[in-house]
């Protein structure tokens, strides 16, 4: 009797058992919340392949029973205003490049004198980042309305864009100062110490190492200067200056409104982030690896 008890497996301990209880509840909230956030993104894109008939049809079905491209084909092809999609994926396409590549280079560069160097007013300075980010950015539309009337930039791009790189800037400073001061001086005087100038030491040692908080900001600038409506609709007003989310209100009408074209424009509108994102994420991964330091 004694041999058969030792060979029985031992009860499990209360510990490891609220262990297990407690991984498989934070697993199932996180599971949860997935499935919360994604499902407006599947049934966006469900819809954008439904015919109408299965779209104002009073049972609703998760997937579409006989899938159909005449939405996107109305959107791509035209049929809605005198202007083609593609162009209208222009205009964004340019804002948002050159809205992540200038707000990334200012923003670095500041965030690397805010880190770096002490000067006057310096904590004044990061201050007013934060709280020039609690102005809501509908008070900012007649000042900035003026401002672009009296520089002679409305109705046109570059007005738009120094418009979403003045939003974007804040944040990424304030973002890149954290990685940029996490980054030990040691390294840096260590290079320069092996001969390398400012040049080659911003390239080779601080770059990569905060290459990942650059991608973090970068894909807040896309984001914000490819889904932007309020300013692009208030200050521009040539139809072939519009950008993609002013297109979708071609969709709306007062007799009703087309919500398969505007499902499929929003799919249409929704892969280029997805894109960015996908691409930027190796980056950062790799921007992580090339900032390790051999012993």
């Amino acid at each position: 009797m004694s041999r058969e008890s030792e060979r029985r497996p031992a009860a499990p301990r209360p510990r490891s058992m609220r262990r297990v209880a407690r991984k498989v509840l934070l697993n199932g909230t996180g599971l949860l919340v997935f499935v919360i956030a994604v499902f407006p993104v599947f049934w966006m894109a469900s819809t954008a392949f439904k015919p109408n008939t299965e779209i104002f049809s009073t049972t609703p079905r998760p997937l579409p029973s006989h899938p159909t491209l005449e939405h996107f084909d109305l959107v791509l092809n035209g049929g809605i205003a005198e202007v083609s999609f593609w162009e209208y994926f222009r205009n964004s396409a340019i804002l948002a490049l050159v809205t992540v590549l200038a707000s990334g280079l200012l923003s670095l560069m500041a965030a690397i004198a805010v880190a770096r160097f002490r000067f006057r007013f310096r904590t004044t300075f990061l201050i007013m980042l934060l709280v020039v980010q609690m102005v809501p950015c509908e008070a900012l539309v007649i000042p900035l309305f003026l401002d672009l009337k009296q520089l002679d930039l409305l109705n046109s791009l570059a007005g738009l864009v120094i418009v979403y790189i003045g939003f974007a800037v804040p944040f990424a400073i304030w973002m890149l100062r954290g990685f940029v001061a996490a980054v030990p001086r040691e390294l840096e005087e260590a290079a320069a110490i092996d001969g390398a100038g400012p040049v080659r030491t911003f390239f080779r040692v601080l770059l990569p190492l905060v290459a990942p908080g650059l991608v973090a900001t970068s894909i807040f600038s896309f984001i914000t200067a490819w889904n932007e409506f309020i300013f692009a609709f208030t200050f521009l007003d040539d139809q072939t200056k519009y950008t993609l989310p002013i297109m979708l209100q071609f969709f709306f009408g007062r007799s009703g409104n087309a919500w398969g074209p505007i499902m499929a424009a929003s799919t249409l509108l929704t892969i280029p982030v997805i894109a960015f994102f996908l691409v930027v994420q190796r980056r950062m991964v790799s921007g992580l690896t090339a900032g390790a330091v051999k012993g």
